[in-house]
């Protein structure tokens, strides 16, 4: 598998964001129908009426389209997170609304649709940028709600706060890795109750 990963979720040539918007749209009904790893480009271009040449003026490759795609599908499951995040008042409560947003923002968005699941897989195992930029922005949120909580006298402050970071985040990581979340189904109903009280234990000042 291809290793190199555009810096962004990239397009190149025309900076036409209409037309950019049009191939990612009919892209993604073509991967929900076909599979992400089924299609090529050639594929894309005829079913969307467009030359492989003109999607190369847009798109470098197969890879930057499924980018922009998979980051689309991030960007609500981070949407939803946030959301959630903000209807609690305290630290301990984001935690929780945080860890149980994951999960079903996560099951729902990867797992209705096999075919785009395709291109989450690709996401996790290739770790295109989108997917390490999704990773980074999930665990920058996770420190603010241990800084507001550690503020408030919530939390405990003797643990570095970079390490208190890592190890929740590893906790919550089974379940925003679509590889891993695969092997989870069977938890995912009591997991994020059952996770956030162990570990807002572990807080406890």
């Amino acid at each position: 598998m291809s290793k190199a990963v555009t810096n962004s979720v990239s397009a190149r040539g025309p900076a036409d964001h209409e037309v950019r918007n049009q191939i990612v749209a009919a892209a993604t009904e073509h991967f929900s129908r076909y599979g992400y790893e089924k299609t090529t480009v050639s594929d894309l271009a005829k079913a969307i009426g467009f030359s492989k040449a003109y999607i190369y003026k847009f798109f470098e490759s197969k890879q930057a389209i499924g980018e922009m795609i998979c980051a689309n599908c991030l960007r609500q499951i981070e949407a939803e997170v946030r959301a959630a995040v903000d209807e609690a008042d305290r630290p301990p409560e984001k935690l929780r609304r945080m860890f149980k947003a994951i999960v079903e923002a996560s099951l729902r968005l990867f797992f209705q649709d096999r075919k785009l699941y395709e291109i989450a897989a690709s996401a996790a195992t290739e770790r295109w940028q989108a997917a390490l930029a999704y990773e980074e922005r999930i665990r920058k949120l996770l420190q603010d709600i241990l800084q507001e909580g550690r503020q408030t006298g919530d939390f405990e402050r003797k643990t570095p706060l970079d390490e208190t970071v890592m190890a929740i985040y590893l906790v919550m990581r089974p379940y925003l890795n679509p590889l891993l979340l695969q092997h989870s189904f069977d938890y995912t109903d009591e997991a994020p109750a059952q996770l956030s009280g162990l570990v807002l234990r572990s807080l406890s000042p």
